[in-house]
């Protein structure tokens, strides 16, 4: 009886071909002749490729057998570390099923040929079929398994796979002529709305929508209604950017749809609403903050991302260096005062707070804090949450902790007066306060406290420490290159003709996949302290100005924001045109 004849392409384990390539390995000192027998024996016992036998019993790795690979079939090697060399509309040509099967790629067209990186050159079946699939002429080349993996990984599951099927969403009910562009507000209306938000097409817009925002890694979405249209928004790494707009006549169901996964009121059109909501993505609860507010055109809505699990709370990951990050430390460690963290909405000042908080949490502390909204739940820790409408505000909240013996205190936000005085009042009678403030820089906080009515003296005797700071988006490392700046520019960001020798080469990211064409990915933080020592607290008691408290701590070593961003540029973090568009220059000398 004949022996089964094999229907697979492989070749027979152990033919020529196989033991050339073995040969091929050991010549190179690659392998050794006893290893390359102990694999083509696991390979006759087994089957697969010599490549894949190898790479099983871990005695090369996956470039080494590739490389070997190329140069045994007289093919070319292609790297796909860099997936920014790979065109997204080529390579979607393929379905997934077919790049997974065969563990290949399509990368690029060049000249109506379109190249392929395979891990298996020799497949012929998958030739044919990529072949038929794309009706096109194709050029072979050889990468490893695992990168062409990681890439169909980018190219089938990135950011802005999302995108596409928004926009094929988008061309679906772009389909029918627009009737109506005013929606009258009445009850038929308003049920006409919650109909319509009910059906599949508005259900995946949105799922699709918060889909994108969590892999694009933004911390908001803007849907806004204009005159004959509907913008749609995402800032992503601070700066806000266009998406893929639905059609006019979806604007109703969509925001229907939201206040009704946030538990607002659908028939609530003419005032502003909040509320929240909970997805899951990847195995993770991610909390969406929802804003409503009415608009001459209709109602915009603002949701805002607060990925928990991609927050870490950990003081040493702030991003301070040694020398701030121990005054950090040593300050939070004093038992009484006030700390106070400066910056505009989105500049990672809660961050800042928790992870302090995480850093001084004890068993032996009482630890409360009064926020609106809480924002990250920290265990071992009592937060309160505001609510104005039935008149729970900062301060009521603040007098009645005061009488739960709290040893450590946060403060969401300081809003008036009533509530920096019993901010004071606690630290005077010997409790640690945390808070946050809204002011440009660090000493511009002790004049806006002046403004709203707190004695110097106060001021004086119960700040430990204001701290400014920033977020700046880091330099996309997939496009960086380096670039000349004029000198007007250096002159701008006070950059020295020493500090130009020594660190001569500047960066920006010329845009790509990877990035989205912004050249920038991520975002890191920049500090300005203001240590309230005895010299400071002297200088505040006598009347001095904000100029002159700047310039006392700029004397003392405690650089602004400017200096803290022009560093990160000087290490290549970031770029000219991020640090003056966060940044100002500031006149720091005294009167």
């Amino acid at each position: 009886m004949k022996p089964a004849q094999r229907t697979s392409n492989t070749p027979t384990p152990g033919t020529r071909t196989d033991f050339l390539f073995g040969e091929l390995l050991v010549s190179k000192g690659l392998l050794t002749r006893g290893e390359l027998v102990e694999a083509l024996n696991e390979q006759r016992e087994q089957g697969g490729r010599l490549g894949e036998v190898l790479l099983r019993l871990k005695m090369l790795s996956d470039e080494d057998v590739t490389l070997a690979l190329a140069e045994h079939l007289s093919m070319e090697y292609m790297r796909l570390d860099d997936v920014t060399r790979i065109d997204m509309n080529v390579a979607r040509m393929l379905p997934e099923g077919i790049s997974k099967r065969f563990c290949l790629v399509a990368i690029s067209e060049i000249d109506n040929k379109v190249i392929v990186a395979m891990a298996d050159p020799l497949n012929v079946i998958a030739i044919d079929t990529i072949t038929l699939k794309i009706k096109r002429q194709i050029k072979v080349v050889i990468s490893s398994p695992q990168e062409i993996r990681q890439a169909i990984e980018v190219i089938y599951h990135g950011s802005d796979v999302e995108e596409q099927r928004l926009r094929d969403l988008v061309e679906l009910e772009d389909g029918e002529e627009e009737k109506v562009e005013v929606i009258e507000e009445t009850s038929e209306a308003d049920i006409e709305s919650e109909v319509a938000a009910t059906k599949a097409p508005v259900i995946r817009f949105v799922d699709l929508l918060l889909s994108q925002a969590v892999k694009s890694r933004a911390s908001d979405i803007h849907i806004e209604p204009q005159e004959k249209s509907m913008m749609i928004r995402m800032r992503i790494d601070g700066v806000l950017r266009d998406m893929v707009p639905p059609a006019r006549k979806m604007q109703a169901a969509i925001v229907a749809r939201v206040k009704i996964l946030s538990e607002m009121d659908i028939a609530e059109r003419r005032l502003p609403q909040d509320g929240r909501l909970k997805v899951r993505m990847s195995g993770r609860d991610i909390d969406v903050r929802v804003s409503v507010i009415p608009t001459i055109y209709g109602e915009k809505v603002v949701m805002r991302i607060l990925d928990v699990a991609a927050v870490n709370h950990d003081v040493d990951q702030l991003g301070f260096g040694p020398k701030l990050l121990e005054e950090f430390k040593t300050i939070l460690s004093l038992p009484h005062g006030i700390i106070v963290v400066t910056g505009p909405t989105g500049s990672g000042k809660s961050t800042t707070l928790y992870s302090a908080l995480n850093y001084v949490k004890d068993p032996t502390k009482n630890i409360t804090t009064v926020e609106d909204p809480v924002e990250y739940r920290l265990a071992g820790i009592n937060q309160i949450q505001i609510k104005p409408e039935i008149k729970l505000n900062f301060a009521t909240c603040l007098r009645a902790i005061l009488r739960q013996d709290p040893d450590i205190i946060l403060i969401g936000e300081i809003r008036d007066k009533e509530t920096v005085e019993i901010a004071i009042k606690a630290s005077l009678t010997g409790h640690l306060v945390l808070s946050t403030f809204h002011t440009n820089d660090a000493p511009s906080a002790i004049s806006r406290f002046i403004y709203m009515g707190i004695e110097p003296y106060l001021l004086a005797s119960t700040l430990n420490l204001v701290l400014a700071q920033r977020l700046i988006r880091k330099i996309c490392e997939h496009c960086k290159e380096p670039v000349d700046l004029s000198e007007k520019v250096l002159k701008r960001l006070n950059i020295s003709a020493e500090q130009q020798k020594k660190d001569a080469v500047f960066y920006h990211g010329r845009g790509c996949n990877a990035c989205g064409g912004s050249g920038y990915l991520g975002r890191l933080p920049v500090f300005e302290f203001l240590v309230m020592d005895n010299d400071v607290r002297e200088k505040l008691i006598t009347g001095a100005n904000e100029s002159q408290i700047r310039a006392m701590a700029r004397q003392k070593g405690y650089g602004g924001l400017l200096e803290s961003a022009v560093s990160k540029m000087l290490q290549g973090l970031t770029t000219a045109e991020e640090v003056l568009r966060v940044t100002f220059a500031e006149d720091v000398k005294s009167e």
